[in-house]
């Protein structure tokens, strides 16, 4: 019975334990030299973990191409004020602590 509780007791300190790591999704316009990203290939990795680096997260999780009606808010469309021509064109990135 007791190396039953010591059991649920570890497992949950374990499930406690990365419910604490931080993660966040950061939703960034794809830039021409982004392809990467966007189509999600690996090439795009050391690209996303650098974005997350730079913003004190330790590894980007994942990263892809996001639709702008995916996204919550204001997003600008393709117009005059676009300064790539692919203002429609966003990626998120999820970066963890």
């Amino acid at each position: 019975m007791r190396s039953a509780l010591a059991l649920i007791f570890s497992a949950s300190i374990l499930a406690s334990s990365s419910a604490f790591a931080e993660t966040r999704v950061f939703i960034i316009a794809n830039q021409a030299d982004g392809q990467c990203l966007a189509k999600g290939e690996t090439c795009g990795a050391s690209v996303a973990r650098t974005y997350c680096q730079s913003r004190d997260f330790a590894q980007a999780s994942s990263y892809r191409r996001v639709d702008p009606d995916e996204i919550t808010g204001s997003v600008p469309k393709t117009g005059a004020n676009c300064s790539h021509g692919r203002c429609d064109e966003y990626v998120a990135i999820t970066c963890q602590r």
